[in-house]
């Protein structure tokens, strides 16, 4: 994934390292007067599945709710996180060493950061990112510009540490908080019912981010299929010819393109030596059937009279 998002951003050459860069920022979560414990277990378990370890709370309304029993639950295994997060008494606190400040919002608001989704800003993160690491004199071989179609030289320094920003579950950020942030991110939702949980909210946003970043591999839950090889294709089709003329299917003085269909309609279905086996097997019971020979089924047993 992470080829597929920063790939289209390199300019010709050797930039191998590039797909670092995003890497070395420092991602922080941080939930503003959290009122139920239950959330901020539950934000734990949504950080740990992306990979995320840095949380900060800003005066919750528990001052022990790290290690209450509700928070404990919610983070369903996340206690490493439930660890290492942080409580805190001011937000300037909760900021120190972050560059980037992201806010979240179910509205945009009359006055503040610009209101954008968490795809759309990070796309354009990943690219000011990049261009800011283009080493000097290969500006021009580079085929991506800002969205305000600014030069690399004109873009804003690299970012050391980027905080995504939650208010309270009743009241959400404060117009304060909000207007200390470089920008707003919405969730496009229902309009008719827009509003999320806080740990909802927060596992999105993560979820984005850790696209941009670059996304964990996906593992295959079973093995990859072993496609028949054409010697195991042409045996299984002479054995379906033996059995189709049997049965009174296919005419074999007017076969016409009946097995050459055949032979395509597989090709095209991409077969397993497994499926090999099945299909033969179809075709032993077409010849048992057209001789009259009806065995019984593998699971039946003869009836004790």
């Amino acid at each position: 994934m992470r080829a597929a998002t920063i790939a289209g951003f390199y300019p010709p050459g050797d930039f191998s390292n590039f797909e670092r860069i995003l890497d070395v920022m420092k991602t922080r979560f941080i939930l503003i007067n959290t009122s139920h414990a239950g959330n901020v277990g539950a934000a734990a378990r949504a950080m740990k599945t992306m990979g995320f370890t840095d949380l900060v709370l800003v005066a919750p309304r528990w001052a022990n709710v790290l290690n209450r029993e509700e928070t404990i639950q919610r983070a369903s295994g996340a206690l490493d996180v439930l660890r290492n997060a942080r409580i805190v008494a001011t937000l300037d606190e909760a900021l120190d060493g972050m560059t980037h400040l992201c806010a979240t919002a179910m509205t945009p608001r009359d006055f503040g950061p610009p209101t954008v989704t968490p795809r759309e800003h990070f796309e354009v993160l990943s690219k000011k990112e990049l261009l800011a690491h283009i080493p000097r004199g290969l500006e021009a071989n580079f085929p991506c510009k800002s969205e305000d179609n600014a030069t690399p030289a004109e873009l804003v320094a690299v970012q050391q540490g980027i905080a995504f920003l939650f208010g309270c579950e009743r009241f959400g950020m404060s117009n304060e908080d909000v207007y200390r942030c470089h920008v707003a991110l919405t969730i496009p939702s229902d309009p008719k019912f827009g509003s999320l949980n806080l740990a909802a909210a927060l596992q999105v946003i993560a979820y984005e981010w850790r696209l941009a970043l670059g996304a964990f591999a996906v593992e295959e839950a079973t093995a990859a299929p072993v496609l028949a090889d054409a010697s195991q294709m042409a045996g299984m089709l002479a054995h379906w010819e033996k059995s189709l003329i049997a049965i009174g299917f296919l005419d074999p003085q007017a076969p016409k393109k009946l097995m050459p269909r055949l032979n395509q309609l597989f090709n095209r279905a991409g077969v397993t030596q497994e499926e090999i086996h099945i299909l033969r097997g179809i075709a032993k019971m077409m010849d048992q059937t057209a001789t009259g020979h009806k065995p019984l089924p593998p699971a039946a047993e003869p009836s004790k009279g």
